[in-house]
C-alpha cells in the first residue's frame, strides 16, 4: 500500500470507529461504509446485508442501484455467494462468475445482466455471532488479492463490532432489536425516496443523496428526515422546494 492509501485507511477506521456514541444512525453509517470499501478496495459496487429478529436476511445499504437489484434478487431467490457467505459464516468468492454458472446458475445470470462478472462476500460477525455479509462486486473478473481481501475482512469486523456496541450503549437494548430498527427506517427511507423523486424529477440516487445531506447539515437522522418528507412536514419544507436542474434543450 502507498502512503497515501495507508492514511486513508486509517483514517477509515478512526471514523467508522468514532460512530461509536448513544447518536448512532445505522443506515448512515453502513452507507458509509459502502462508500468506503468501494474507495479503498477497488472494487465496482457493494452491498451489505443484515439479519432481522426472525433470521431473514435484508438488503440495508448498496453503493449502486446495479448492486442493490442484485442483492434483492439474490433475497428473493434464496441463491447466491451473499446468502452462502451469512449461512456459512465464512468468504465466499468467485473471481469469474463465467466460468462457475453451476454454482448459483440463477445469480449468475441476474448479476451479469446488471454488469458484474466477480463476487467477494465477507460475513460480518463477532465469535460465533453472524449478524449480516459484506459484499464487494466486480465489472471485471479476476480474484481479490489477499491484502485487500483482508481489508474488507477488517471493515466488516468493525461495522460488526460498531452495531454491537450500540446495544451495550443503550442499556441491554437487543441486537435483534436495534437490527430491526434498521431495516424499518429502511423501508421509510425507500418511500421517501420515491416521493423525492416524483416531486423534483430527480433520480432515485439524487433524491437519497438530498435526504442524506439535509440529515446532516441538520443533525437529524435520516428516517427522522424521510418520516418528515413522507407527511409533508413544514420543517422540511425548503428540502420538498428544491428546484432541479432544467435539462439543456
Amino acid at each position: 500500500m502507498s502512503h497515501v492509501l495507508d492514511r486513508r485507511v486509517a483514517q477509515t477506521f478512526v471514523e467508522l470507529s468514532d460512530t461509536l456514541v448513544l447518536g448512532f444512525d445505522t443506515i448512515d453509517f453502513l452507507h458509509t461504509l459502502t462508500e468506503r470499501c468501494v474507495e479503498l478496495l477497488e472494487v465496482d459496487a457493494v452491498g451489505i446485508l443484515l439479519v432481522d429478529q426472525r433470521g431473514a436476511l435484508n438488503l440495508v445499504a448498496a453503493s449502486t442501484e446495479q448492486a442493490r437489484m442484485l442483492e434483492l434478487f439474490q433475497l428473493q431467490d434464496e441463491e447466491g455467494p451473499c446468502l452462502d457467505c451469512f449461512r456459512t459464516g465464512v468468504a465466499v468468492e468467485c473471481a469469474d462468475l463465467s466460468t462457475a454458472p453451476q454454482r448459483w446458475p440463477r445469480f449468475t445470470v441476474a448479476a451479469r445482466e446488471q454488469g458484474f462478472a466477480a463476487v467477494h462476500a465477507v460475513p460480518m460477525r463477532l465469535r460465533e455471532q453472524v449478524i449480516g455479509a459484506l459484499n464487494l462486486f466486480r465489472t471485471s473478473p479476476g480474484a481479490v488479492p489477499a491484502e485487500t481481501t483482508a481489508l474488507a475482512q477488517s471493515l466488516a469486523n468493525v461495522a460488526t463490532i460498531s452495531i454491537l456496541q450500540v446495544r451495550a450503549l443503550r442499556h441491554s437494548e437487543m441486537v435483534a432489536e436495534q437490527l430491526q430498527t434498521a431495516l424499518n427506517s429502511r423501508i421509510v427511507i425507500e418511500q421517501a425516496k420515491g416521493i423525492l423523486t416524483e416531486r423534483l424529477q430527480i433520480g432515485i440516487a439524487d433524491a437519497f443523496s438530498l435526504m442524506r445531506k439535509y440529515a446532516r447539515d441538520n443533525n437529524e437522522f435520516l428516517s427522522d428526515v424521510a418520516q418528515q418528507v413522507i407527511a409533508r412536514s413544514p420543517a422540511v419544507a425548503g428540502l420538498t422546494r428544491t428546484t432541479p436542474p432544467r435539462p439543456v434543450p
